[in-house]
This record gives structure tokens, sequence and C-alpha cells, in this order.
């Protein structure tokens, strides 16, 4: 190993320590990685450019533009009044209501900010009936994880394999999203089970949310109109992706020039909304990976895997998706994906028809934020919501619901993908 490799790899430890323990913001360490990269000739800065995935920054710029105007309108806090109604009050009917509503919409938009929006509605609702909103919570945050797995936009791991593999919306709803419908019903089926004593309310609960004006939610019903329209677009264009050859970015900054020219909200307020930090963070990300990759640990790493699977289509898939689960449980997805995709690209030099591995990895990523507290940032933003209003939820009591289903989640994905590509 040369000393170019060991620098390299030196750097992008510390930099995954400092993410992992949050001692520095993240976005500063990945920065901070990849300015090292720099100062230590591993990469110049046109390599730099060139390792940036300018696809995916797009993605990500252009729906939390198009989100940060849509949730003007008021339209989400509407939907959940109005499915609560439809639920006719009844505390299981509400929780397969909000379930899927969080499933659907962090299918189409970041998980984050599906939580934030349906976070406060469900306290809301669960108010009205007097019952604990946590199993509510939990099936919240498990189900924008699941949800975020059926889709190319719905998490920022599948933006980046889309992006890296050049694979198309549905392509995602084909391989993903099948199994996603079914470990999304196995859940619920699972939170009958195990929440049955806490679905009890009397009929005077159930006709408070009955009494609720779903109308009165609605802030801006031309606003509304308008971002259903320009969603419409938006996913239309993310469909017809790999029949138009517009790349997912250009689709998703469109849907954002659009909302912004058409939505009469304030530019400058809305643009300043987006994450700019998120966006920092992938940047600085990318280039720490592309280090590992310009220097050839990623053909090492590449290589060791090969030689430990000697090329088995269902081993590497195995290997893939639990160790995916596993990490992505603990640790921050992002890196870990980030550092897949140059490694089962190189594989794909040798001949091994890799397609099947991204769909492994993404389910295996995604899914895997499921385990723990800790495993994906919706999971921290929903239970610090519930926590500041009274109901913990703790790191313990989330992982003994989280971890059994995030294994049976990884367990029919190793059903679908042996029976799809083995």
């Amino acid at each position: 190993m040369t000393s170019q490799q060991i620098i390299a790899i030196v750097i992008f430890l510390v930099t995954m320590v400092a993410v992992m323990t949050e001692k520095v913001h993240r976005a500063v360490a990945a920065m901070a990685g990849a300015v090292l990269m720099i100062l230590f000739h591993i990469l110049d800065l046109s390599d730099c450019v060139s390792h940036v995935d300018v696809n995916t920054l797009g993605v990500l710029v252009g729906m939390m533009i198009f989100v940060a105007v849509v949730k003007k309108s008021g339209i989400f806090e509407y939907v959940a009044i109005k499915s609560a109604k439809l639920a006719k009050g009844k505390p299981w009917r509400i929780m397969v209501s909000f379930v899927l509503i969080t499933a659907i919409l962090s299918a189409f938009l970041d998980n984050v900010t599906t939580v934030l929006l349906v976070g406060p509605m469900t306290l809301a609702i669960t108010g009205i009936l007097g019952i604990n909103p946590i199993p509510y919570m939990i099936s919240e945050i498990l189900a924008s994880n699941m949800g975020g797995t059926a889709t190319l936009i719905g998490d920022p791991p599948n933006i980046m394999i889309g992006s890296a593999a050049g694979l198309g919306f549905s392509d995602f709803l084909l391989n993903t999203g099948f199994p996603v419908v079914v470990i999304l019903a196995l859940t619920l089926l699972c939170f009958r089970f195990l929440y049955v004593k806490e679905m009890q309310v009397d009929q005077e609960a159930m006709d408070k949310v009955m009494s609720l004006d779903e109308n009165v939610a609605i802030h801006d019903k031309t606003l509304m109109i308008k971002s259903l329209i320009v969603m419409a677009l938006i996913v239309l264009g993310f469909i017809l992706h790999s029949q138009t050859g517009i790349e997912s970015g250009v689709v998703a900054l469109a849907g954002a020039v659009i909302i912004l020219l058409i939505g009469k909200q304030d530019a400058e307020d809305i643009i300043l909304s987006v994450e700019w930090s998120t966006i920092l963070f992938f940047i600085g990300l990318f280039v720490v990976v592309g280090g590992l990759q310009e220097v050839g640990v990623i053909n090492m790493l590449a290589q060791m895997m090969i030689n430990a699977t000697q090329g088995n289509m269902a081993m590497s898939l195995l290997i893939i998706l639990w160790a995916s689960a596993l990490i992505s449980a603990f640790l921050d997805n992002i890196p870990f994906v980030a550092t897949m995709i140059p490694l089962i690209l190189t594989m794909g030099q040798s001949g091994m028809n890799i397609t099947p591995l991204w769909w492994a990895l993404s389910l295996g990523a995604c899914l895997g934020g499921n385990g723990t507290l800790i495993g994906a940032s919706a999971n921290v933003v929903l239970s610090s919501i519930s926590t500041k209003n009274g109901y913990p939820i703790t790191f313990k009591s989330f992982t003994k619901i989280g971890f059994p289903i995030m294994l049976m989640s990884i367990a029919v994905s190793t059903v679908w993908l042996l029976l799809r590509f083995a």
C-alpha cells in the first residue's frame, strides 16, 4: 500500500468518525476532509469537481425548494385532518391512514420534511382522542423510511444510486417499490397486535375529531392547486426520465423554478430555507470518497469482495444487503452508500452484472435506518418532537420495536432479491 493510499484512508476514517460521533457538524467534517484531500495532493481542484455528483445535488436542491413553497399552502395539514375524518375518528384506522400518508409523502418528499409535517398533526389528533401518540410516532418513523425506499427521490441514498447507475424512477418502483408494499403491510399487521389495547377510545373523543374543519388548514388555495399541478409534472418527468433523457436533477430544478415563478412567494425566504449545510455535506463527502477512488483504494476493496464471493450473485446480494442494513442501523447511510457506489461500479468492470447489487444496496441502506433511533434523520427529528411534547421515545424503547421490524424488512427483501435475481 502506497503512502498516498494510507493518507487517503486516514482522512476518510477521521472524517467518518467525526460525522458519526457528531462532535463536529457533519457538513464541517465532510468539507474538512475534502480540504485535506487537496492539501495532501490526493486530489486537485479539477479532480474534486469531477467527483461531485451534480445530478444528486440538483435533485436535493430542487425538491427542497419545491417543498418549501408547497408547505405554505397548508395542503399537508388538510390531508391529515381529512384522513382522520375519513377514518371516522377510530384510532386504528387513523394509524393506518397516517402510516400510508407518511409513506406516500416520503416516497416523493424528503423524509425529514414529511415527519415535520405529519408529527404535529399526529399530536393534535391523538390529543383530541386522549390516547398515547408514541405508537403513532414510531409507526410514522418506520413508514417514512419505508416510503423513501420505494422511489428514486424518496431517500438521498436512492438519488445517489440512481444517478451513479443511470436508473430511472420506474426502475425503483419495480425493484424496491414492490417489496416495500409487502413490508409496510406486514408492519401494520405487527402494530395491530402490538398496540391493540392503546386503541380504545370513547365515542365522544371520536366525535371531536369528526368536528374538525379541514378547510381551515388551507392557507392559500391557489398555491395548493399550482403545487399539485407542478408536482404532477415533476413526477411525470421522473417517470419519463429514461425516454426523454432528461436527468432527474434537471427535472427537480425545473419544478423548483416553475413553482418559484408562479407561486408568488418570497423567493429570498424560500431559497434561504434550503438545507445548505446538507448540500455542503454531500459535496465534501463526494470529494472524500473521490480521494479513495483516485488512489486505487476502491479498486482494492472491490477486488477483495469479488474474491470473497467468487462472483457468486446470491452471495454478493446477501453480503451487500445485510451489511448495508446492519451498518445503516447505527451509522449514517449516506456516507456508507457514497463509499459503496464506486466499489460496485468497479466490480462491474470485471464483467459481473451489478444491476441487482444496486437494489440490495438501496433496500439495505434505506430500510436499515429503521433499526435504531439514530439510524436515520427522520427518526431523530420525530422522536425529538414527541419527547418535547411530553411523550419520550428513548433509544431502547424505539430499538425494541424498530430492530425486529428492520430484520423482518431485510428478510422480506432477501427473499425478493433471491427470487428475482439469484
